[in-house]
């Protein structure tokens, strides 16, 4: 599956990237006003904004949206098809071997996902084959936790998860959940809240930025 993509590319050459996948019946577009604020001194960012395939979605009565995967129940744990879940974590790391083919370090991609595309985010950056920079999870769920099949190279992928306190969608027991699972296997997590609903909000973002100066300090 090849996705369409919107790019954005620094003033320099770019010697970073970060994938930003949307949630579920958004667009790549949604997440593009983030290349304004997240500005460093020692990254020259290229900004991949994927855009999902358009599925139908069953909890939406089966319109056909952008998705990244199916979801059939949105009771707390929600079922999903893992299978879509899968390939679309796939095209993500054809987005990631492009970056390598380019001249980028493996090590300065960070993959981040709001909602669904985080659950994406989560399949597709510890399961790389090759060390990452970085997971930014935002009011999103580990949806593959329990068969995911993870890769050594990215065992120690730093994770940055920040969810709303208020959550309707996505509750902040499933961002909770997430943290103390991976902290469990041993993966570096910073877990950041904040009291707002399923969104972003500008104390998040001067978060994200002092996590992603840490990641490009070299």
């Amino acid at each position: 599956m090849a996705l369409d993509v919107i790019t954005h590319e620094p003033s320099a050459p770019a010697d970073a990237v970060i994938i930003w996948l949307h949630g579920l019946g958004a667009s790549g577009n949604d997440f593009v006003p983030m290349t304004e604020h997240l500005r460093f001194e020692r990254a020259n960012i290229r900004f991949l904004f994927p855009n999902a395939p358009q599925l139908p979605v069953t909890i939406n009565q089966g319109m056909v949206m952008p998705a990244w995967y199916d979801i059939t129940d949105m009771s707390i744990d929600r079922t999903i098809d893992s299978a879509q879940l899968r390939q679309s974590a796939a095209a993500v790391h054809k987005l990631i071997d492009e970056q390598l083919a380019a001249g980028i370090s493996s090590q300065r991609i960070i993959i981040a996902g709001f909602s669904q595309g985080g659950a994406v985010g989560y399949e597709a950056a510890l399961t790389y084959p090759q060390p990452l920079g970085g997971l930014m999870a935002h009011s999103t769920y580990f949806a593959t936790a329990e068969d995911i099949k993870p890769s050594t190279a990215n065992s120690q992928l730093p994770l940055l998860i920040q969810h709303g306190t208020q959550d309707p969608v996505v509750p902040e027991l499933l961002g909770q959940k997430a943290a103390k699972l991976l902290q469990q296997r041993g993966y570096p997590v910073t877990y950041q809240t904040y009291p707002m609903p399923h969104s972003l909000c500008l104390e998040q973002v001067e978060d994200m930025k002092k996590w992603l100066g840490d990641r490009f300090a070299d």
